[in-house]
């Protein structure tokens, strides 16, 4: 039903008929921003490698009369994200934007503790899944000759501790998102990111252990002091932000309002 979108919406229709991928659209700030794309109007392809959590994802808004369909491609390699993009492009002709919003903090410790392992592991979630997501839509974008990428960076690149491989990654998406923007806003593509700060994820169902289905990470010792110290740092707001908050700025960062505003990392921290 309509009202299990985003009210914040307010009945805009900036993404009217336009065909939006969101990924890691099956908890928080992606489902958020799916739920929020198509309470204005937009056609959604909801990516999430975890198939239950796409589902419920697919399921609110077809529910809410919203042309929506699930894919649960694994974008940590180029061939997925190449199959996401396909499925896209075959179902509804086109993709006009694209929401990178895959990653998450695995491990919390010391980056003398990390193994080499973890260091991939952590790699592979958020940053590749962003950079082999870029590259596979781009082609699709420059033949149509324009479309909106919009990444999922976060605020730990400038101030985060005990998750040295994660700041990385985010840090690679930033660059990621500034360096295309650069090279293909004159084919009439937009480029631009968003930094959240601490945001709770009430409807979490996917542990951040979770590497692929069925194959689960053990945490490491002392994980939640480590994470505990990492987040002793309060926003000037005095509280941790909203899915729907995130979804808000990245809707904007999405639609024709900002349609001059390219290479840009909007900081959505509270005043972190």
């Amino acid at each position: 039903m309509k009202e299990d979108l985003d009210p914040r919406a307010a009945g805009g229709e900036r993404f009217g008929g336009k065909v939006c991928i969101v990924t890691g659209a099956g908890q928080g700030i992606g489902r958020a921003t799916a739920k929020r794309m198509a309470a204005e109007g937009a056609k959604l392809v909801v990516a999430d490698r975890a198939v239950e959590a796409a589902n419920e994802t697919l399921t609110r808004l077809t529910n809410a009369g919203v042309e929506a369909i699930a894919d649960h491609s694994d974008l940590s390699t180029f061939a997925g994200a190449q199959s996401l993009m396909q499925v896209a492009v075959d179902h509804f002709g086109r993709i006009d934007v694209l929401v990178n919003g895959v990653g998450g903090t695995i491990w919390w410790q010391p980056f003398h503790l990390y193994t080499e392992e973890q260091i991939n592991l952590e790699l592979e979630r958020s940053l590749y899944t962003t950079l082999w997501s870029c590259r596979a839509v781009l082609p699709y974008m420059v033949a149509q000759e324009g479309g909106v990428i919009v990444n999922v960076g976060s605020s730990v690149v400038t101030g985060g501790t005990m998750r040295v491989p994660y700041a990385l990654s985010k840090g690679g998406v930033n660059a990621l998102t500034l360096t295309l923007a650069k090279e293909y806003g004159t084919t009439g593509i937009r480029v631009n990111g968003i930094s959240p700060g601490g945001t709770d994820i009430p409807d979490r169902t996917t542990s951040r252990f979770t590497l692929k289905p069925g194959v689960e990470a053990d945490p490491v010792p002392d994980q939640e002091t480590y994470r505990s110290e990492a987040r002793t740092r309060q926003t000037s707001l005095g509280r941790r932000g909203r899915p729907e908050e995130q979804a808000s700025a990245i809707a904007f960062m999405a639609s024709e309002d900002a349609s001059f505003i390219n290479g840009q990392i909007l900081l959505v921290d509270g005043g972190q």
